[in-house]
């Protein structure tokens, strides 16, 4: 069975007692159940999100009307329904339509209740992400290590591609204050292999990178640059792995808000952190001595109001 038909088995299964199991979900919950699971490019989210919030009208729509509402192509909308699993927009519609009809005649104000939610629900998946998050760091062994050796390669290089870099640019802000030659790259191909040579041969002994999705391969081609001149590396990103994992010497993982248009990473930055912890906690009397130079320069020359 296929992932589409699971999902429209899900949404219309009917148990003995005659109700749906989600019989008591709203129903823009039930359109999201269709969704969740699925890594959507951000034109998909935005055919997604049109149905979340107009439901009522937009299961009903043929393919042409629904591109145009959404602001998209039509083979966009083909294309995200079989994305989901399904075999066409059609098939994506037929689930669509008995959850629009229950909307109707459970609730006057009809699809209003979405659009209201949709970012309350995004706030809550990324609550779930930063509880997983948690539970990973109950044992703290595995970030201890990771900080320890990250704070001992000296130069200690911080990879961030296309989406990632404005992860990347943060660990390495951060890091700069407690770690004494930091190098960032954010350019792919030559240019970072190039960067991978020079900080190996600097002395470097690893890498910290991050691939949020969605995943680069200019990222991969990096993993296996850093390893093939002699770096380590170490791997933050999302819990669906695939062979970044694999080119990686050690993978964290923290999931990434995907109910918007854009993905957001509360978790992956409070992951970053945890490592400046432990990068910091790992060499104290280098980073006293860093902040506190730090502080002077800053008050100095008036760097903050």
């Amino acid at each position: 069975m296929s992932s589409g038909q699971q999902a429209r088995a899900q949404a219309a299964a009917i148990t003995p007692g005659g109700k749906s199991p989600d019989h008591e979900r709203a129903p823009g919950e039930r359109v999201r159940a269709l969704f969740d699971g699925h890594r959507l490019s951000p034109g998909q989210r935005r055919i997604a999100q049109y149905l979340i919030d107009h439901l009522t009208e937009a299961a009903f729509l043929s393919i042409t009307e629904l591109a145009e509402r959404a602001g998209v192509s039509q083979p966009s909308v083909t294309r995200f329904a079989v994305s989901l699993g399904f075999s066409g927009y059609p098939a994506l519609r037929d689930a669509l339509q008995p959850i629009a009809l229950s909307a109707v005649a459970g609730s006057p104000g009809g699809s209003g209740q979405f659009r209201h939610n949709a970012l309350q629900a995004a706030v809550d998946a990324e609550i779930e992400n930063l509880q997983n998050l948690r539970r990973l760091l109950a044992d703290t062994d595995q970030a201890l290590d990771i900080g320890r050796e990250l704070a001992g390669s000296v130069p200690l290089t911080v990879l961030g591609l296309r989406i990632s870099v404005s992860l990347a640019e943060y660990f390495a802000y951060a890091a700069r204050r407690i770690h004494p030659d930091v190098r960032l790259v954010t350019r792919g191909g030559s240019v970072a292999y190039d960067a991978l040579l020079q900080s190996r041969a600097a002395g470097g002994t690893w890498m910290l990178a991050y691939a949020m999705p969605r995943h680069a391969k200019e990222t991969l081609g990096a993993l296996r640059a850093a390893r093939s001149v002699g770096l380590r590396t170490a791997l933050i990103t999302d819990p669906t792995l695939g062979p970044l994992a694999d080119a990686a010497d050690v993978t964290l993982t923290a999931g990434t808000g995907s109910r918007l248009v854009f993905d957001s990473y509360a978790a992956p930055g409070m992951l970053s952190a945890a490592l400046l912890q432990a990068m910091a906690d790992a060499d104290p009397e280098r980073t006293q001595a860093r902040l506190e130079g730090y502080e002077q320069v800053a008050d100095q020359h008036g760097f903050f109001l």
